[in-house]
């Protein structure tokens, strides 16, 4: 029988591709971001086993309710890891959580992170913190805690991943959805910031591998390069929803992520009703073009990967809609009315995209 061979001068953590020194030196480096976050209810600092959340301030609350969500960015990790650009990816990983909270009205709270490497580069874990940081600020939730968890030899050094889950409330009574709606409501859209953080598979599959575009390409239509575009972060939409909730009556809201809008409006339509989109309200972003023409994707194709323009959905009652248009005209939000709900009738599903792109 052989021996196991023994290494020799004995192993270690550091000799395995683990550096706990380094991930120490991340975590000095990522605090003031993460203090900028804090609300009046967190408690302690960053550093400790838990993060705390003062639930005492739940107590003006009737009946409150918890709303949870947990998410990630995908692919677009693999753009700003090839591009060597970290401090934006944080505002996608806070845009996908606290946007998917937002949508039943709930304000949110806080949230954690978890950052995924294959060695611990400090200054680039601390950049893709102030990122996740910068957008609780935009998101009005704190940052409470996290985690960066260090893979050698599952990932390469120069890899990543990020993910992220959330706590809201919203008084019960106050619970946006299908129940809310009503026949005759007025669909309004608000444009998306870009590809926000779905269908990279498919976008990084066509630009990159099929096309062989280069990310450093200059691109007339974006009057920027092909990454810069490609990072443009996600539109964060939380406190635009609670503003609208605040001035006006709001039915529901749909977050458009991966499925596209007509799938993801169809998940806040009651059986009954259904909901009808018209394209030719809105123009899509030149890149949605890029995409689809370079990879000659079918339309249909695209418009259940990608948001196409519209990055959330308001539903609310039409006397509603003037007012809910200026109140996100005032925050700076770009809004139009898309649709209407109507009865389901000879409908199949609860929402469709009524035009085409020649009208759009």
């Amino acid at each position: 029988m052989s021996e196991t061979p023994i290494a020799e001068g004995g192993a270690s953590y550091a000799a395995a591709g683990v550096d706990i020194e380094a991930g120490d030196r991340a975590v000095e480096l990522m605090k003031e971001w993460v203090r900028k976050t804090q609300r009046p209810e967190v408690l302690g600092g960053l550093g400790g086993f838990a993060g705390l959340f003062d639930a005492s301030a739940l107590k003006r609350y009737e009946r409150p309710l918890l709303a949870s969500a947990t998410d990630g960015v995908g692919t677009k990790v693999d753009i700003a890891r090839q591009l060597g650009v970290y401090d934006t990816i944080g505002h996608d990983l806070v845009a996908m959580v606290m946007d998917d909270i937002v949508v039943c009205g709930a304000e949110p709270l806080f949230m954690t992170d978890y950052i995924c490497v294959g060695k611990v580069h400090p200054e680039r874990v601390a950049a893709i913190v102030k990122g996740i940081a910068e957008g609780c600020v935009l998101a009005g939730g704190a940052l409470v805690g996290g985690e960066t968890a260090e893979h050698p030899g599952l990932l390469g050094p120069d890899d990543f991943d990020v993910a992220g889950a959330g706590t809201g409330v919203v008084e019960a009574e106050h619970l946006l959805g299908p129940d809310r709606i009503r026949k005759g409501d007025a669909v309004i859209a608000m444009a998306s910031s870009g590809l926000h953080s779905n269908g990279y598979s498919l976008v990084r599959h066509v630009l990159l591998n099929q096309a062989g575009l280069s990310l450093d390409a200059q691109i007339a239509e974006f009057d920027r390069t092909l990454g810069e575009e490609l990072l443009e972060p996600t539109k964060i939409y939380s406190l635009d929803c609670l503003a609208l909730t605040r001035t006006t009556e709001v039915h529901a809201f749909s977050h458009v992520t991966g499925g596209g809008l007509a799938a993801n409006l169809a998940r806040v339509i009651p059986d009954h009703l259904h909901a009808t989109v018209d394209r030719s309200t809105w123009t899509p972003a030149p890149v949605f073009d890029l995409v689809g023409r370079t990879g000659q994707v079918e339309r249909l194709e695209l418009e259940k990967t990608l948001n196409m323009g519209v990055g959330m959905i308001a539903i609310v009652p039409q006397e509603s809609a003037n007012v809910a248009l200026t109140t996100l005209a005032d925050r700076g939000v770009e809004a139009w009315l898309a649709g209407e709900i109507t009865d389901r009738a000879a409908h199949t599903t609860g929402a469709e995209l009524i035009n085409d792109y020649a009208r759009g």
